[in-house]
């Protein structure tokens, strides 16, 4: 049985953070909630960990509701840093270990192994304040997880970190999901989301607006992607004016490997490959692909904005002719 969050409206004053927002989680897979600042990820995050209590709806894991089960159920990585920074490394998180009763002979060997896999092991009996902002995450990460909780949430986890140390937490990732761990995180990098995730939700002002795994909500869109590549240039001096000369095919990004075009369901996308090869060109890249995680994303919450934009209008001009 999954995580499942249920209608849930919470307000602060007049602003309503959510709006009855409602999404599942599988067990043992990592789902990302996206959301542009101010949507309600965070809100929603502590909801389910009954650091907040919603206003209306529910969140239930495993059939039981978020109110009546353990806290070590749970693993939280904040966006904030929650550190004591003058204390140890090595004391923090042993302090953090004892809080959900690990003993402390388990947690030092956990910290132990967590700090080779972070490779930081000589920074055991460094204090926290001397670390880097992206060596204080992972120490937060490894607080979050020390317990070996089921459900791990992480608000912006990759915050602060470089390519490396975000590798290393893609790969911590992936080892507690392969243990059967339940995974939660929100980003504002899509790539990472494509790269991880098997399930999402996109939040925008409080609403869900779209949910499911991402091969679905790629094809939900109702569009293909078609990348191509020429080798040269056309008479019309880029390439790219006969492809949207077909019909239901539209240029939605030039790059400089490949241009990229939006492909409607009621065309083929082989026709441009038919249409490149008919008029002698020298094909050099050829791909159909679903949209990116990032058209989707735009498409959901920019369409939205747009739909509000016009709804104001019209009712302004309503009231003007009343």
């Amino acid at each position: 049985m999954s995580l499942v969050v249920e209608s849930i409206t919470k307000r602060f004053g007049r602003v309503t953070a959510l709006d009855g927002a409602s999404f599942s989680v599988e067990p043992g897979r990592i789902f990302g909630l996206l959301g542009a600042n101010g949507a309600g990820k965070t809100t929603a995050m502590r909801i389910v960990l009954d650091i907040l209590r919603p206003d209306a709806g529910s969140v239930t894991w495993q059939g039981r509701s978020n109110l009546d089960l353990p806290r070590r159920t749970w693993g939280y990585l904040p966006e904030e840093r929650g550190l004591y920074t003058r204390m140890t490394v090595m004391d923090v998180l042993r302090f953090f270990a004892a809080l959900y009763g690990v003993p402390e002979a388990t947690a030092t060997a956990l910290v132990g192994e967590w700090l080779e896999r972070f490779r930081v092991p000589d920074y055991r009996d460094r204090r926290v304040e001397e670390l880097s902002k992206g060596n204080q995450q992972k120490i937060q990460f490894i607080a979050a997880i020390l317990h070996d909780p089921d459900v791990l949430i992480m608000d912006e986890p990759f915050t602060g970190l470089d390519p490396v140390n975000v590798g290393l937490l893609k790969e911590a990732f992936l080892a507690m999901r392969d243990r059967g761990k339940t995974l939660i995180f929100s980003t504002h990098q899509m790539e990472t989301v494509e790269e991880l995730c098997e399930s999402i939700a996109i939040v925008d002002r409080g609403r869900v607006v779209v949910s499911g795994t991402l091969r679905d909500v790629r094809r939900a869109m109702g569009r293909q992607v078609v990348r191509l590549a020429v080798d040269g240039q056309s008479a019309d001096g880029d390439g790219t004016g006969w492809v949207t000369e077909i019909p239901g095919v539209r240029l939605t990004r030039r790059g400089q490997d490949f241009h990229e075009y939006a492909v409607d369901t009621q065309t083929d996308p082989a026709r441009i490959l038919q249409a490149a090869l008919a008029r002698g060109e020298r094909v050099t890249h050829f791909e159909i692909a679903d949209p990116s995680l990032e058209e989707v994303f735009i498409e959901h919450v920019g369409r939205r904005a747009v739909d509000e934009e016009q709804h104001h209008l019209a009712d302004a001009s309503a009231g003007a002719t009343s």
